[in-house]
């Protein structure tokens, strides 16, 4: 335990992996620190950068009787940093606390005045100070009353020096911690999927279509930067098997212009490093990427590490396969769910080989410039394969993010997220109700974001949920709103901003799915119409593009509302991590009720808010741009079917 006892470190994984953070991360570090008696302690925090520069943070306790002390710092330096905490007793404070009790008293007077005076030599001897070898003679002169000798502490010299040299003994030192910092858009980010076949597909007079490609799905690419989005995710971009193809809504009965879903992968083509014929070339690939670029977005690519029957490798690598008793290859499945083009892998027979590959595969497309990977189902494959992949790709691309799309068990989900997967999908998708949104915003903010990364996903190609079915208008404002704000990174699926919210029958995804069709939109007729959510996304993301506390994940805070449909959150950033100097204080109130006005009392904790109790403050709303003076408690209507959701800026004190 250490002679001063230093437990409950946080940030910290479960399984004794690195914590992860992100270049410009706001982060709290926290240990609980005690001891015997009743000596005054304290504690600092010690971080190493990757440059080997190092910084120690004085901690403070969080509340007396707690014995919870904490310091929080923004990390600046990409790269692996090294952090302890250190406890020590307060030698000083210990002297001091004591003395001004017993000379008060008249107790002990005369060992106590000499106490002081040696540890006033011993500031000397560390300081050269003046100040403290005139203190000590005082403190030392009998001649003088007890109260006039100890008078000499309070020269506000000595009180600088002690803050400046403290007076320490005892010092421990807890065991070192990791914490990975990566760049910024591993942590921070907008993204939007779109399948490039579907961008400038026509279908002919002979119902064959015209697949869209890089070319024409490249004119899509400023429309989407316009809605302020950096990460465009592309579904797998490679040839398509032909064998048990689906046809539209996942039948079995394709007709012979389907083009069957994208996560079939592999034919006559190629693999996982060849592009899908129909959509050009590598250098039309590389041209889109580059176009991407200047747009001020990043391509991510879907990894899918499955195969289509008609993949090379189930001829190459038949051992990567399982073989049922009757000679036939497993297909995919989730039951009652069944992929029957599809082939999942296994990895006991030639796990160097499989490792080989997708390492090979991985490389061949960051060297057209990806950066980001969208992992399909991770959680089918074992935590060895990816902790040793991505562990091979960073240290060569340190600047890599794996995205983990594994909607399974939390013990999965974790574990996926410690072993290296920079982000993660969630169960957001169907937190819904105001305590389920409630209770999983602060485990995401607080209970997993050491080393767990959301990244909230409104819908995607295969989930289409009640909430949206049903809920109009107001339930795709409400969904957006929430994912924007409450979390660092989200997206949405194409079409989410039309509005489309029909599902097939007995299922929670989108009739006329586009895994397996092509489905061009008019997007600026839409708009043009007013039909479309467009105008909305992009606020939301030129509100998080001008609100630094929005692009933190760890300083949620849920506060109260008496309505049981009403949420209500903030995001704090105080002004010594931002550039401008000024705090930055953002505050959802959201009905999450999409049929129905609402009006309620909200309580806000202004601790959180970085204001003083009882404070009157002044709110803009940046969707209708009303202001309010609001305080602890504030009235709220909100009206689903006008604006449900209020997202409010706090422009300070009320004058």
């Amino acid at each position: 335990m250490g002679r001063i006892p230093i437990t409950e470190l946080a940030p910290t994984t479960p399984n004794g992996f690195p914590g992860k953070a992100f270049d410009g991360e706001v982060i709290t570090f926290g240990a609980t620190v005690f001891r015997e008696g009743h000596g005054v302690i304290g504690a600092d925090l010690v971080l190493e950068r990757p440059d080997g520069g190092t910084r120690t943070v004085p901690m403070t306790l969080v509340a007396p009787g707690t014995d919870r002390y904490e310091a929080t710092v923004q990390v600046d330096h990409v790269g692996v940093w090294t952090w302890h905490v250190e406890s020590y007793a307060d030698d000083w404070a210990t002297w001091l606390h004591a003395a001004r009790l017993k000379i008060a008293a008249g107790v002990d007077t005369e060992a106590t005045l000499l106490d002081g005076g040696a540890l006033l030599d011993r500031l000397a001897d560390e300081t050269d100070s003046p100040a403290a070898t005139r203190a000590a003679d005082r403190i030392r002169d009998t001649d003088l009353e007890p109260a006039e000798r100890l008078a000499a502490v309070d020269d506000p010299r000595i009180t600088g020096e002690v803050e400046e040299a403290p007076l320490t003994s005892l010092r421990t030192h807890s065991p070192t911690q990791l914490l990975d910092v990566e760049r910024t858009r591993a942590g921070v980010g907008a993204w939007y999927e779109f399948f490039p076949r579907s961008e400038g597909a026509k279908k002919n007079a002979d119902g064959s279509w015209k697949s869209g490609d890089f070319r024409t799905a490249a004119r899509r690419l400023p429309g989407v930067a316009r809605m302020g989005f950096d990460v465009v995710y592309l579904p797998p971009i490679h040839p398509i098997g032909t064998t048990a193809r689906k046809g539209p809504n996942n039948t079995l009965t394709p007709g012979p212009y389907d083009p069957g879903s994208p996560w079939a992968i592999g034919g006559p083509e190629g693999g996982h490093d060849a592009i899908h014929p129909d959509l050009g070339t590598e250098e039309d690939f590389r041209d889109f990427v580059e176009t991407a670029k200047n747009t001020g977005m990043e391509v991510a690519l879907d990894f899918a590490l499955q195969c289509s029957p008609d993949h090379p490798w189930v001829t190459e690598h038949p051992e990567w396969f399982t073989v049922r008793a009757d000679g036939s290859i497993a297909t995919a499945e989730n039951p009652p769910k069944r992929y029957q083009d599809i082939y999942p892998i296994q990895f006991d027979s030639d796990p160097e080989g499989i490792v080989t590959e997708v390492l090979r595969v991985l490389r061949h497309w960051i060297a057209f410039g990806i950066r980001i990977f969208r992992v399909d189902n991770p959680h089918t494959k074992p935590l060895w394969f990816w902790e040793r992949v991505i562990r091979e790709i960073r240290d060569e691309h340190p600047d890599t993010v794996f995205l983990a799309e594994a909607f399974t068990r939390p013990a999965m989900m974790r574990a996926l997220a410690e072993v290296g997967f920079q982000q993660s999908y969630s169960y957001f998708t169907w937190r819904n109700s105001k305590d389920e949104i409630a209770e999983y915003f602060t485990e995401l903010s607080h209970e997993t974001s050491a080393y767990l990364r959301p990244n909230l996903f409104v819908n995607t190609p295969d989930i289409l949920t009640e909430y949206l079915q049903f809920g109009g208008r107001a339930g795709y404002k409400i969904r957006a709103a929430l994912a924007a704000t409450g979390a660092p990174t989200w997206g949405m699926y194409s079409g989410y901003e039309l509005f489309e919210d029909v599902a097939r029958p007995g299922s929670e995804e989108n009739i006329d799915n586009e895994k397996y069709e092509y489905k061009p939109r008019d997007f600026a007729l839409a708009e043009a119409e007013g039909a479309s959510l467009a105008p909305y996304v992009t606020m939301l993301n030129r509100f998080r593009q001008a609100h630094p506390a929005l692009r933190q994940l760890r300083n949620l805070h849920v506060h109260d509302a008496e309505d049981p449909a009403i949420v209500v959150y903030s995001k704090h950033l105080p002004g010594r991590f931002i550039r401008s100097g000024r705090d930055d204080t953002v505050i959802v109130v959201a009905n999450v009720d999409p049929h129905s006005a609402r009006e309620t009392t909200v309580h806000l904790d202004l601790a959180a808010l970085g204001l003083a109790p009882d404070q009157a403050f002044d709110v803009r709303d940046v969707v209708t741009g009303q202001r309010w003076v609001w305080g602890s408690s504030n009235y709220v209507r909100l009206d689903a079917f006008q604006e449900p959701v209020h997202l409010l800026v706090v422009e300070g004190p009320h004058r």
